[in-house]
């Protein structure tokens, strides 16, 4: 037992009580005494309570309970609240790691990750670190998944909340298995907690669990999603809840939460790093939803299909640490907007951003920021016809990913990722990457494809590799005759329709993110239900006339058709012995086939076609984008007729509502021209 030493903790960084908040901690303790609403704390150095089936971390602001050897979070002290987990819930049911996964071939089976050792790493005035762990050996095979797992939970002194990670291991000799999900889930007592936070505009009173079911709530085309017929909270009567509006890209997803406005109160969960994310800054993930709950996801195949999930074989070796991720809480005093935690929130985010990499994980697992490397650049771009000049790619997202072919990193699931974006000059530091093998990839806002170093670039501990200037040549044969969209790997800025009054979402309503909305795909149907979308070059305008998705024409219960969108052009002089490039960015495909003819619908044959693709599922999860495809597609000069022309899209696959696409960006090339 660590002896008791008292300290005094600044409220801002902890109580949550100041207005006077500047962001640094020695400016805002010197503020402190002028705020009449923030009085100086008390704290204590951490002290750890082993008990016979638990142990408690207590710094004095929070006090944490976790069953033991077990490692699940039973019980959360702090603010004045004796527990912030839901105290209905069973221990097992309140904060826990979880997981997805399946043997090679066989069904999916859901774990609640329970250790079955414990021990104390660090135990001193400063810190405190746990260490629950799960051995495999043959035995388990069939009943749980082939790694190794060690659950770690840390608390600092004077630091109003605590940090988890955890590192799977699967050794060579062990049997194949594949890893659907894992993530950390917290439930929170619906008694307390009813305001959520995700975003500066996208916060709302939630409905209640039981809103979900006993008449409160009729289910739609999907489970997840549930008509409100009789909610406890009757504001709410109509409106569609479903976990997927409230899903996050990955560059977007810091920080996140829960409010209880008495006494006032937050619960907030920070991702500092999206390291040990996979797919890239573009990825969709779950965040907080109806529970209350709240969800750290390190790995899903939400928005990306099966083609995401990690599949490892026999003989395959694995390690790789989940997070550390950093539970937040805070109060503010009686008579302050509760709603104000929430900016508090996103300043200790920050902090926690500024923080990484952690020096504190005591696992040689983690690498500390001296045992990282760096990489620094400048990403151009070279297209002779824009501009003679090579570009400034201001914006371009680059990255250190695994090696593989250009775009892979969308499907890269086993290890880490490391992502920067490059400033308006075009230039980019990569920090803190761990030791090892990796290729630079790069995508440029503006642009259409995939850029990928040659050369793979190794990192050790301490480098600084300079790159120099990196050009980007993207697909290109010919000049623009024509184009629609914006090449940003979303079907944004395309036309979103109004919802069915009968199932909306008063948040997005008049809000930017309107795709949120329910069953947006049935608009389509009545948008045009006598036939497929047509759209003229020079006349029709994307923002209003390219409706945002390709879905299939529902015709009857349960009954759909395909779709035959046409674009037509005219080409002034048609080059008869040339080719034309015609070429299809994709945001999204959900179980879809596009088929390109030119000038004849009827075709036995299309001139191109994708074949099956996409399980990105982006059309029924509210997504504008999942993973991005891009296709060439060569038209001969013979094709083309000197008056107008029709470019037919067919997506004909319609076993179901969601089948479809989100086109991210379309254009036609003429022929090559001299240089």
């Amino acid at each position: 037992m660590t002896s008791t030493v008292w300290r005094i903790i600044n409220c801002f960084s902890d109580c949550g009580g100041c207005k006077s908040r500047t962001g640094n901690a020695r400016q805002d303790m010197l503020n402190m005494n002028q705020d009449t609403n923030c009085v100086p704390m008390l704290t204590q150095g951490v002290r750890l309570h082993n008990l016979d089936c638990s142990v408690v971390m207590d710094n004095g602001i929070v006090q944490v309970t976790l069953s033991k050897p077990g490692g699940i979070v039973t019980g959360i002290r702090c603010n004045g609240i004796d527990n912030l987990l839901e105290v209905r819930n069973q221990g097992t049911n309140r904060g826990y790691w979880d997981l997805h996964w399946n043997e090679t071939g066989g069904k999916g089976i859901f774990d609640v990750i329970q250790g079955t050792s414990f021990r104390v790493i660090v135990e001193n005035e400063e810190q405190v670190e746990l260490s629950f762990t799960r051995t495999w050996n043959p035995s388990l095979e069939g009943k749980y998944i082939p790694l190794n797992i060690d659950k770690r939970f840390i608390m600092l002194c004077g630091s109003s909340g605590f940090y988890s990670y955890a590192i799977y291991e699967h050794l060579k000799e062990w049997p194949g298995f594949e890893l659907g999900e894992t993530r950390i889930t917290f439930k929170l007592r619906k008694d307390k907690f009813q305001y959520m936070a995700i975003a500066d505009n996208r916060q709302r009173y939630m409905p209640f669990p039981d809103d979900q079911s006993n008449g409160r709530g009729v289910p739609l085309a999907y489970p997840e999603a549930v008509l409100l017929v009789n909610p406890m909270d009757q504001r709410l009567t109509g409106e569609v809840d479903d976990k997927y509006q409230y899903s996050c890209e990955n560059k977007d997803l810091r920080v996140h939460g829960w409010i209880c406005f008495d006494p006032p109160v937050g619960f907030w969960q920070i991702t500092p790093s999206d390291e040990f994310r996979s797919g890239g800054p573009l990825k969709q993930n779950l965040s907080s939803l109806v529970g209350p709950t709240t969800l750290a996801m390190f790995l899903s195949a939400h928005y990306a299909g099966k083609y995401m999930v990690p599949r490892f074989e026999v003989g395959e070796p694995w390690k790789k640490v989940f997070s550390p991720v950093f539970m937040y809480f805070n109060s503010a005093a009686y008579g302050n907007d509760p709603r104000w935690l929430w900016e508090d929130a996103k300043i200790k985010m920050m902090v926690e951003v500024q923080s990484w990499p952690y020096s504190f994980p005591a696992s040689e697992d983690f690498p500390k920021s001296d045992q990282r490397g760096s990489v620094t650049g400048r990403i151009l771009v070279q297209d002779r016809y824009i501009s003679n000049e090579n570009i400034i790619a201001a914006g371009a997202y680059v990255s250190l990913a695994p090696p593989g072919n250009a775009g892979s990193w969308q499907m890269e699931s086993k290890n880490y990722q490391f992502w920067t974006q490059a400033n308006e000059n075009g230039i980019f530091s990569i920090r803190n990457i761990r030791p090892g093998d990796y290729t630079l990839f790069a995508w440029v806002p503006g642009f259409i494809g995939d850029y990928r170093h040659e050369a793979i670039i190794t990192i050790c501990s301490g480098c600084n590799i300079e790159m120099g200037d990196v050009l980007y040549e993207p697909p290109r044969d010919g000049p623009t005759l024509w184009e629609i969209g914006i090449p940003d790997r979303s079907a944004a800025e395309f036309y979103v329709p109004d919802p069915d009054p009968k199932y909306i979402n008063r948040l997005f309503v008049n809000h930017p993110d309107r795709f949120r909305q329910y069953g947006l795909w049935d608009r389509y149907t009545e948008l045009y239900p006598d036939g497929d979308l047509v759209y003229k070059i020079g006349v029709s305008d994307y923002r209003k006339d390219w409706f945002f998705a390709q879905v299939v024409r529902k015709i009857g219960n349960n009954a759909y058709q395909g779709t035959t969108w046409q674009i037509k052009f005219e080409v002034n002089n048609v080059d008869q012995n040339g080719i034309y490039k015609f070429r299809v960015a994709l945001a999204s495909a959900t179980l879809a086939e596009l088929q390109v003819r030119v000038n004849d619908p009827n075709s036995n044959r299309p001139l191109f076609t994708t074949g099956l693709i996409g399980r990105d599922n982006a059309i029924a999860r509210h997504g504008i984008h999942g993973i991005y495809m891009l296709y060439n597609v060569d038209i001969p000069g013979a094709r083309l007729v000197k008056v107008e022309n029709t470019i037919f899209l067919k997506q004909p696959r319609c076993n179901g509502p969601f089948q479809g696409f989100m086109y991210d960006y379309i254009r036609l090339e003429g022929p090559p021209t001299p240089c």
